[in-house]
C-alpha cells in the first residue's frame, strides 16, 4: 500500500497548478503520477485543503445491535440455517447483507447455527 504525498511535495502541485500549468504538467515535473495530481487538485478545489483523506479506520459490523434477536432465533431453534436466519431478518426489515455476514457475526458471539452431525 502507497503512503500519501507529503504536505510539502502536496502545497507544490497545487502552486503549481495555480500558476497555470496544468495538473499532468505539474505531474512531470514533480514526478508523481497524473492521476495522483489530478485527484489532488480536485480534492482541494472541491474541500479547500491538500490534506490527504482518512486512511483505513473501522467499520461497525453491519448486524451492530441485532445480537440479542440473534441469540433468540439461534437458541430457540437449534438446527436452524444461515438463509433461514437471512430471510427471517430480511422480514423484520433487517438488512443483514451475505451469508458470510451473518456467520461472521454468529462466529464473533460465539454462537452455533446448526446442529452437530
Amino acid at each position: 500500500m502507497t503512503a500519501p504525498l507529503s504536505p510539502d511535495l502536496r502545497r507544490r502541485l497545487v502552486r503549481a497548478v495555480e500558476a497555470g500549468n496544468s495538473a499532468r504538467e505539474a505531474a512531470r515535473r514533480f514526478e508523481v503520477s497524473a492521476s495522483a495530481a489530478i485527484k489532488l487538485v480536485r480534492r482541494v478545489r472541491e474541500t479547500g485543503s491538500a490534506a490527504p483523506a482518512k486512511i483505513g479506520g473501522y467499520r461497525k459490523p453491519l448486524l451492530a445491535g441485532h445480537e440479542d434477536l440473534l441469540r433468540e432465533m439461534t437458541s430457540a431453534n437449534p438446527g436452524i440455517t444461515l438463509a433461514e436466519i437471512q430471510t427471517m431478518l430480511s422480514e423484520r426489515g433487517i438488512r443483514a447483507g451475505s451469508l458470510v455476514t451473518i456467520w461472521s457475526t454468529l462466529r464473533r458471539l460465539g454462537l452455533r447455527h446448526k446442529k452437530r452431525r
